[in-house]
């Protein structure tokens, strides 16, 4: 009789050692156990769905935020200083005016965000997935971009001093009337149709002949020592 109930239990025994096993893997994100709280500093909405919220002015400093899904969410004004947005989505959210310095935006999906005004100095977005993102007027310095989809991404009268650009495509991004001083780095970025009309260039680091002859300027651009205007400048408006 012992040995028919312990067959009988033993299924569930065994998806219960499976279910312990699959959650000790290292390097995998513990299950959230505050989806439904308000939010606050520090807490944990990991692997949450946070769809078509309007919560701007959040307080979520140091939060984690890991693969939070945030589409059509408002986050405007939201103080997202340090905390960790790795694998999030944002696709077509609002973050414009938030504070998200230091801030860890590796791998986001992020299609149409915004982040219009935002203060993300020190924030990293590499390989991030940003197409047709608008950092207008956002504080960006030192960030990195580093590998991220920036396809007609807006940087119009943002702060991009110190902003790495490395192995980043940049296609029919607008940089024209971005604002930086010192070095910015384009190494090995993929510029087709970038707008860089008007910019000093002069300090740019990374950037070659083959990029520049991709990309779209004017005659108020500045390029590095030894790089040369192309002849197709300007390029003509879309």
């Amino acid at each position: 009789m012992n040995d028919l109930a312990s067959r009988k239990q033993s299924p569930a025994i065994a998806i219960a050692i499976a279910l312990f096993c699959i959650l000790a893997i290292p390097g995998r994100p513990a299950v959230a156990a505050e989806c439904n709280t308000s939010p606050s500093p520090g807490l944990d909405w990991g692997d949450c769905n946070k769809r078509n919220l309007i919560i701007p002015g959040s307080e979520l400093e140091g939060a984690n935020l890991f693969s939070t899904d945030f589409t059509l969410t408002d986050l405007s004004g939201a103080n997202l200083k340090s905390a960790n947005l790795e694998k999030a989505t944002l696709v077509r959210s609002l973050l414009a005016g938030a504070n998200a310095e230091k801030a860890n935006f590796a791998r986001i999906e992020a299609y149409r965000c915004s982040f219009a005004n935002a203060s993300a100095d020190g924030a990293t977005f590499a390989a991030a997935e940003l197409q047709r993102a608008n950092f207008s007027g956002a504080q960006l310095t030192g960030v990195s971009f580093e590998k991220a989809e920036l396809g007609r991404a807006d940087f119009s009268k943002a702060v991009l001093t110190g902003a790495r650009f490395s192995l980043a495509n940049l296609s029919r991004a607008n940089l024209s009337n971005a604002i930086f001083e010192g070095p910015i780095v384009f190494d090995r970025a993929f510029m087709f149709l970038t707008r860089i009309e008007g910019m000093d260039l002069t300090a740019a680091q990374g950037l070659e002949q083959q990029q520049v002859d991709l990309a779209c300027g004017n005659t108020a651009t500045k390029l590095p020592a030894g790089l040369k205007t192309p002849a197709s400048w300007p390029c003509a408006s879309e």
